[in-house]
């Protein structure tokens, strides 16, 4: 199938899942994870009306910058970002997805307070509190948009979240209402109900996503194919 196809096809499961949950199929915006897909697949997901594309990795995100892969749709930043190449990032793509540290906070706000610029982020949420994973622990959340909140040229725009790979489903919905939860919360006491986003979810489970609240579905290999990490 063609990646036209695949985005109908997802966007059929999308609409799906939101009748089932008795939403609106226009509240999820679906982002197409683009890693390790060249710039014509970018294009061709573009002409295909994908909502937004979304990148792992700085390298590779700055390469098809340059070939201007992206025209036409938002960009996100979902990957691990270091914070040494956090000046390859900020401004270049309209939202952050994966801010998961004070010290990432603050270099971003640096890099964006020399620029000018106010920089949209997601806080990441590492709701089964992996130690090989990045993000806040489900504790330190609230905390995290507090010190969000006071730095002027970063604004949250909402929790981003991966559940742990070895998930059963039952537990990894229970992972997506926990980050639900917190987000209702962090919206209502602190940004006055104005969050937008709710990223979570991807190939494999974003129709449970959405079934717990998801506003945002990050899908890769049901768009693009399978990855081929050996090339």
């Amino acid at each position: 199938m063609s990646i036209a196809e695949n985005i109908a096809q997802v966007r059929a499961n999308i609409a799906q899942a939101c009748q089932a949950a008795g939403r609106d199929p226009s509240e999820v915006i679906l982002v197409g994870a683009s890693k390790m897909n060249d710039a014509a697949a970018c294009r061709e997901a573009i002409a295909a009306g994908i909502d937004v594309l979304g990148e792992n990795r700085v390298q590779e995100m700055t390469q098809k910058l340059a070939e201007n892969a992206y025209d036409g749709a938002p960009l996100h930043f979902i990957g691990h970002l270091q914070r040494n190449k956090v000046k390859q990032v900020v401004g270049h793509v309209d939202l952050i997805q994966s801010v998961g540290s004070l010290e990432l906070l603050d270099e971003i706000e640096k890099v964006a307070a020399a620029r000018n610029l106010v920089q949209d982020i997601l806080l990441e949420v590492n709701i089964g509190e992996e130690e090989a994973k990045s993000g806040f622990a489900p504790a330190e959340v609230f905390a995290a948009a507090e010190a969000a909140k006071e730095r002027p040229h970063v604004r949250v725009r909402g929790l981003m979240t991966i559940p742990p790979a070895d998930a059963d489903r039952e537990t990894n919905m229970r992972y997506f209402q926990e980050v639900r939860a917190l987000y209702v919360d962090i919206n209502a006491k602190l940004f006055h109900n104005e969050l937008k986003y709710l990223s979570m979810g991807m190939s494999g489970d974003y129709a449970d996503a959405i079934a717990c609240g998801a506003t945002m579905v990050r899908v890769g290999t049901a768009i693009f194919g399978a990855r081929h990490y050996n090339l």
